[in-house]
Parts: C-alpha cells; structure tokens; sequence
C-alpha cells in the first residue's frame, strides 16, 4: 500500500466553508496502475491528438483576440504585488499567486483555450480604483473585497473568505490610501468567500466599541451558517473535486475556478449583522453614502442583495452577475436555484439602476459606460431565461436531462459573449438543474425507478460485455478513437467490477484526463483531474483544522449543531430507544431538550424536563468543541468543565448511537 503525501495544498472550497472542516481525508490504493506516458510529476498523461483537435477548434470559435476584458481588467491599476503570497497556520501558504505564474503567452494542448483566457484574466491582481470613491482589491482571494469612501472611513464590501487574506489586502490598500479606519461593513451574501475574512478587517471588540455597522440581507445569518452544516462531510468531499483541491498548480493541473484563482482557506470567522435588509428598494446611508438595496434572495445565494449608490452611479451586482455563466447547480452539491427568479432579478436590476454608469461586483473586474452595462445584464438576464425556458420545452417534448444537456445550445448571440461561457457553471448541468428544479430526479424511465447500486451491477454489465479483458481491451480502441466520454462510461464499470484492475485504472485515468485537458470550465476540469489523481494515487490524506473555523463555528445556533447531530444518528441502531436528555448551557442560560424516539432525534428550546434521562449542563463553548470532537465525551464528564444530573451510564449509550462521518468515501473507484 503507497501512503499518498500532499505536496501542494489547494485551499479549500469557497463556497463549502464548514463542510470542509469535516475534510480529514485518509486512505491508499492497493495496486498502483501502470504510468501514463509522457506522464507528469503527478501521473497525468500528455494531451492526445483528439484533445489537442479539441482544443484547437474551440480556439478557432472564439474571438481570442478581443483584449477589450483586458483592459478593463487592469482598468485603475494602484498597485499589485509580484511576490502575493500569504501564510496561514501551517506550513504551506494559504494563497499563492507566484503559483500561477505559469499562465501567459498562448495556451497548452492541455488546457481548453477559453479557459486559458479566464485564467489569464484571474491572475490580474492588485488594488484597482473603480470610480470616484470605489477601489477594489482583486486576486487576494477568490472573491474582491471592494471600499468604499466614506466620511469617516472605509465601508468595506464582502470581506474575503479569510481572516489573514483580508488583513493583507486592506494593510495593501491602506499602504497606498493612507490610513482610514472602517466605518462599515457589507455582506453582500451568505457564502463564505463573501464573509469569512471580517475578522481580519475588524475585530469582534472593536466592532462592538467603536459601533461599526455590519449590514446583511435579510435571513444572512442563518444561511451562513447552515447550508454546509447539515450536509457537510459530503459537500466538503465533493468540493475538493470541485476546486482541485489536490492537484498542483500546473497545466495539466487546477489552472482557474472560472470565479477567481481559488478559494483562500485559512482562518474563517463571522460577525452577526447589527441591520439587515429584506426589501427591494430599501435605502440606507451607511457614513454618509446613500446605498439603495435590492433584495434577491434565492438567485446565486438563499439571502443575498445588490445595491446602488445614486451619488455614484455605481452598481454591485453583487454576484447575481458575474464574467461567467454561474451555477443553477454547483458541482460540490447545493439546493438546486431557480433560474427564473434568478433572470427576473437582473431584470429588475436593469429597470431600477439603469442609468448605472459603472458596474462592480464581488467577483471579477467591473464595466464602465451605460451601454455596456446595460449590453451586459442583458444578456447575462437572457442567458439563464433562456437555459430555463428551453429546458422545459424540451422536457415537454419528452427529453431526458442528458438528452437536453446534449442539445441544448446558446443562441450565437449570447454564446460569443465570453461573460456567458462556461468557465464556472455549464449549460450543460446548469441545464440538468433547471429540469431538476422542476421534475426531480426520476427522468419517469422505470428503468431508473430503481435500479441497481454501481458496486452491484459493475460485475454484470462487465460480464455482459464479455469479461474483463474485453472491456478493456474495446475501451483501448474507443480511447485510441478520442470517445472519452464513452471510455469513462465503460470503464467506470469495470473498476468498480475489479477495483485491483490496475490497467483499467489508469486507462480510466487517462480518459479524465483527456475530458478535463479539453473542458472549458474550471470546476469540470478540476473534477476530472481530481478523478485522475485519486484513480492513480487514492484517496488522499489530510488533517483538517476545526481552529480555522472555530470563530464561525460559535457563532453558529445551537440548534444548527442539534440538527446536525439527528443526521449523524444511526436510526437502526437507535430505533428501540427512547431516550430524553436536558442539555442547558450555563455561561447564556439556554436550555433545549433532545428526545429520541423512533430512530429520530427532536429537540426544542425548552425548560428541562424534570423526567428527563440525564441534564447536561455545559458552557456554550465547550459543547461546540464536544460536537466538533476537540473535547472527548468521556474525558470531560470527569471534569469541572461539565456536569451530569442523572444517568452517565445512559449519556454515554446515547452518545454511542451517533455516527462519526465518513470525510474519505469512495467516489471513482468502490
């Protein structure tokens, strides 16, 4: 068995911040798979001439030429920093942009063109003045964090996803506009890469002493803190296929998100917003500045808003508009969103600010003039109408999901807007998610009502096949042919038929290989590659550090913590107990009461029970660190830290019947 070492740690998902808390990846290959040829220092094989075919052509559609994103791209340039590099608490930096220095000149045959161009684009860092009054800072994350000039300070516009590359961004900022302190603080929505950084701006102190106002859509904290709780060992395992959290930085590696370079994840922290907006319309003068809000819930994120400053003729688009097609779906796995909604906001927002002479957002560069903002959100509002409404009409005319996904193309018009391509969501899933949205995921063939599970039916579809040998043998030609996408189909059977197989590992590696060398958005490629590396290498191993997010995590609802222990119980298991414990914290004077009951855990914010199994009565930090497992169960009920009315017998067989989650499953391989 081979111990895999990482050598180059890719932060962690953006937008999955405490689901990757969870993310303490273990596991090895029994049988490495012979080397690719031409194979790089992490195994990945050189571009075929299919893949290169591929990419050429896609070249030759696009006006690679145009430089006009270029130049609005480097457009205020202040000053950048050659040497960007930021460390966090372990050995590695947490951001690296001298790490993609690789990326200039023409293309590689390993990489799509297009994509190339997004990425060239990303790397453009530095402090950028967008107006009278708006400067950004760009490339010290994967989001920017804009600031805003106020009368008394800086109101400082979605913070970046962590504590030290929002420090080294406005210390940046500050070297070159002298120091001001700040004023305010916006969060424009609830992802991560959006808030998780205040703390590195402001501290939870003087937020509090000197009164700064933290303003958030309505619904913020809530959404902040549960989208990766519930579901977040999966979404953690998930988002590091989706950000090539383990590939180099390379070109037949992670070269670009299609958002930004990465995601930064180092020590992420949240505030609760002093003020909230939920309506439309809504005004507010934040230091003196005149902000109008609209309010776009369920659009790229559950709670989130745009605004405008009239004073300015300035619009944030926030991130319900972005230079890319984004996600109606994201690959790491998310509550699918509604692309109607989604439309009809930018709609609105073109009827509201449509005499915006300038357009910033918390992702890539800005635009300048009336037109070509108004030429933007339009078709950025064109583009998701028409994903959605094309996918019903060929729902209604009986297509499957991968039947619409294959056909479905935008229209030349908004195809040749490279602000429409697919460097982070795809037509392609983008429209699998419209028909999801509306229709689940039963396509209503009976054959997928209820069909065997992959480890199951592998052996038979290879038997079918005419063994093993066979198979691989008719994948060799359908490779040597460039099917990719009928080779990963094909083989994907046969590894988990023969998970030794090492010839079929590598060969399926390859494929992926080939499908993410030739994919135009980042995320598609990273998980490809992602599958490649982990075919040839397995399942990594990692530690991960709860103390990065512990600032998030006790900010967090108890009862967020509750929900997440009902779904870590073992229903099987627990399905003859009854069980009620009163747990109450002492340093807030909370109390809620679990009951198990039928394999299910409730709990509610309530007195304690008097007939009540065991009380636990602790500290609301401690119990987060039991949950988190810093602290032991049995280590600390023989504390002062904790004290137990009651059964310990029945708390700790309480505690027995929850689960620990698996942050290593099996993804390309059983």
């Amino acid at each position: 068995m081979r111990q895999v070492t990482r050598k180059r740690a890719m932060p962690r998902g953006s937008l999955a911040a405490v689901s990757l808390l969870a993310a303490l990846f273990a596991g090895c290959t029994d049988q490495a798979p012979p080397p690719a040829p031409g194979a790089d220092a992490q195994g990945h094989s050189a571009p075929t001439a299919a893949t290169i075919s591929v990419n050429r052509a896609a070249a030759k559609d696009l006006a690679l030429d145009d430089t006009r994103d270029f130049e609005d791209a480097r457009r205020g340039l202040i000053a950048s920093v050659p040497e960007l590099v930021v460390a966090g608490s372990g050995a590695a930096p947490i951001w690296d942009m001298p790490g993609y220095a690789f990326i200039e000149g023409a293309a590689p045959d390993s990489v799509n063109p297009s994509l190339w161009r997004q990425a060239k684009l990303n790397n453009i860092h530095g402090l950028f003045q967008v107006s009278e009054g708006i400067y950004q800072l760009r490339g010290f994350d994967l989001s920017n964090m804009t600031l805003i000039e106020g009368e008394q300070g800086w109101i400082v516009v979605d913070p970046l996803t962590s504590r030290e590359t929002a420090a080294r961004a406005l210390a940046f900022a500050r070297e070159h506009l002298g120091e001001r302190p700040v004023s305010a603080i916006i969060f424009t929505h609830s992802h991560v890469d959006h808030f998780g950084g205040v703390l590195g701006v402001a501290s939870a102190e003087e937020i509090a002493a000197r009164g700064i106002r933290v303003i958030a859509p309505e619904g913020f904290m809530e959404e902040a803190t549960s989208e990766n709780m519930l579901a977040g060992t999966t979404m953690g395992r998930r988002a590091a296929y989706m950000y090539g959290q383990h590939l180099a930085h390379a070109p037949r590696g992670h070269v670009d998100t299609g958002l930004g370079k990465g995601p930064a994840f180092g020590s992420a922290g949240i505030v609760a917003p002093t003020e909230t907006v939920g309506r439309t319309g809504e005004e507010l003068v934040i230091d003196g500045v005149r902000f109008v809000f609209q309010y776009t819930p369920g659009s790229e994120a559950p709670a989130e808003f745009t605004f405008y400053l009239p004073g300015l003729k300035a619009f944030c688009g926030a991130e319900i508009v972005s230079h890319t097609l984004h996600n109606l779906y994201t690959l790491r796995g998310a509550k699918v969103r509604d692309a109607l909604k989604w439309s009809g906001y930018i709609d609105e927002a073109m009827r509201l600010f449509g005499d915006a002479q300038v357009y910033f957002g918390s992702h890539h560069w800005p635009l300048w003039g009336e037109a070509r903002i108004t030429d933007f959100l339009q078709k950025q509002r064109d583009t998701y109408r028409y994903i959605h409404d094309q996918t019903l009409r060929m729902a209604a005319l009986g297509r499957t999901p991968q039947q619409i996904a294959d056909e479905l193309e935008l229209p030349a018009s908004l195809a040749r807007e490279f602000a429409n391509r697919g460097y982070y969501g795809t037509v392609r899933h983008n429209a699998k998610a419209v028909y999801q949205f509306y229709f689940g995921w039963y396509d209503a063939n009976p054959s997928r009502l209820n069909p065997l599970a992959p480890a199951e039916a592998a052996p038979r579809y290879v038997e079918f096949m005419g063994g093993g040998a066979a198979v691989l043998a008719k994948a060799q030609a359908s490779f040597d042919k460039g099917e990719y996408r009928w080779v990963a189909e094909v083989l994907t059977h046969l590894v988990f038929a023969e998970p030794d197989n090492g010839a079929a590992r590598e060969l399926l590696a390859r494929a992926y290989d080939q499908l993410g060398y030739q994919a135009e958005s980042g995320p598609w490629r990273d998980a490809y590659l992602s599958g490649a590396w982990e075919l040839r290498h397995g399942v990594p191993q990692e530690a991960g550090d709860v103390g990065a997010v512990l600032e998030l995590l006790r900010n967090t609802p108890i009862e967020r913590f509750l929900d997440t222990m009902a779904v870590r119980l073992d229903g099987a298991k627990a399905a003859e107990r009854h069980t009620v414990i009163n747990l109450v914290l002492s340093d807030t004077g909370d109390s809620h009461v679990l009951e198990l009951a039928n394999g299910v855990l409730h709990h509610w914010r309530e007195p304690a029970r008097a007939q009540a199994d065991a009380t636990i009565t602790v500290t609301h930090a401690l119990f987060i660190d039991l949950l988190t497992g810093r602290a032991g169960l049995r280590e600390t009920l023989g504390s002062d830290a904790l004290e137990v009315d009651g059964s310990r017998v029945e708390l700790l067989r309480f505690f027995a019947l929850f689960e620990q989650p698996d942050t290593a499953f099996p993804i390309v391989a059983p």
